[in-house]
């Protein structure tokens, strides 16, 4: 037994809309790089898969239960927590990225120039966003040491990854999208949690190896659909 558990906390994969965060199934794209990635975890000795409750998160999860041995927990919403679930977008929720950037210009560029942690119109914050993740992320701990898992997946969704993650490096908020300037669907960050330390360090961020030789599958080739 390790003295640390492993947590691979991912982005879901290619969802069938790129319409700002609708909850919809996974594209044909998005089964394929699930399933890329389920290949390539078979090698961690996965024990749990964990996923927000939107579908993509869901379908991504259950792609690699079915890939690791977990057939079980195909479905079981006990491994589904809504506090993995990405930001609260509000009034944006479902519109095309070209009126975004000009409904709510002032918006973006006070996020993105001037590095504050603005609450979606709306929506949420990012620091709302890390304290949600912290406490699902901190029962997902709490059941791996009392079950003695040492490795784990968590799908959850880029916007929520950036936000904890820049409150596990001790970030402000509003410097979290200096975070991977894409984070790619189905992209790999490691976490490991020192069990009598009680320590979390991060090890990786959006590792995406298993897309390479698969151009058509990075984000910059998602399309509005």
């Amino acid at each position: 037994m390790s003295d640390y558990i492993t947590i691979y906390l991912i982005r879901h994969a290619r969802q069938s809309s790129s319409l700002c965060n609708v909850n919809v199934e996974l594209s044909k794209e998005g089964i394929m790089q699930s399933e890329l990635l389920a290949e390539r975890l078979q090698k961690c000795n996965i024990k749990k898969v964990y996923s927000s409750d939107l579908i993509r998160a869901v379908e991504t999860a259950d792609i690699i239960r079915k890939y690791n041995n977990l057939e079980n927990d195909i479905d079981d919403t006990a491994f589904q927590y809504a506090d993995l679930e990405e930001t609260d977008f509000g009034e944006l929720t479902g519109l095309e990225d070209e009126l975004l950037r000009v409904k709510y210009a002032d918006y973006y560029k006070a996020r993105y120039e001037d590095r504050l942690d603005l609450r979606i119109p709306g929506g949420e914050n990012g620091e709302e966003v890390c304290i949600r993740m912290q406490r699902a992320i901190n029962k997902i701990i709490d059941e791996a040491i009392e079950n003695n898992y040492d490795d784990i997946a968590v799908v959850s969704h880029g916007g929520a990854i950036r936000c904890f993650l820049a409150g596990v490096l001790g970030m402000s908020q509003g410097k979290r999208f200096l975070i991977s300037k894409n984070m790619e669907n189905t992209a790999i960050t490691e976490l490991r949690v020192y069990k009598n330390e009680k320590i979390m360090t991060v090890e990786r961020i959006n590792d995406y190896s298993h897309l390479y030789g698969h151009e058509k599958l990075l984000r910059k080739f998602f399309k509005n659909i």
